[in-house]
Order: C-alpha cells, then sequence, then structure tokens
C-alpha cells in the first residue's frame, strides 16, 4: 500500500496523485523496480519495506507493505 504523509494523518494517493504530470494513467505515483520514479529516497531502513520517499510536489510517499 503506498500512502501519503501529513502532518496528522494519512492519505490515499487516489487523492493527490491523480493531478500530478508525473502519475501513471491511473493516478498513481510511478514505481520502477521496487522505488518511486517520481520521487528521491528520503529514509531508507536498509530493505524495502522501510523506505520514506518525497514526490517532486514535495509530499512524503511511503510503502507500506501489509503482511
Amino acid at each position: 500500500m503506498v500512502v501519503i504523509l501529513t502532518d496528522n494523518s494519512l492519505l490515499p494517493t487516489c487523492q493527490v496523485c491523480q493531478s500530478c504530470l508525473l502519475a501513471d494513467h491511473n493516478g498513481q505515483p510511478r514505481w520502477r523496480g521496487g522505488k518511486l520514479d517520481c520521487g528521491r529516497v528520503v529514509n531508507s531502513c536498509g530493505d524495502r519495506s522501510g523506505r520514506h520517499y518525497q514526490c517532486v510536489m514535495g509530499f512524503h510517499v511511503a510503502r507500506i507493505d501489509v503482511d
């Protein structure tokens, strides 16, 4: 699951990314090879499950793997 992080809440990407020119045709962030293609890594815990990104629009994006 991919979410947008704000100061006090989590937002689904469909509320934010659908207006971004870099989003895919479904209005979702672009992922390539397990990395956010439309942003940069801000924090990494060493594995893919703990990565925190900042998109080019300035939003903080996290990919949360739920087992």
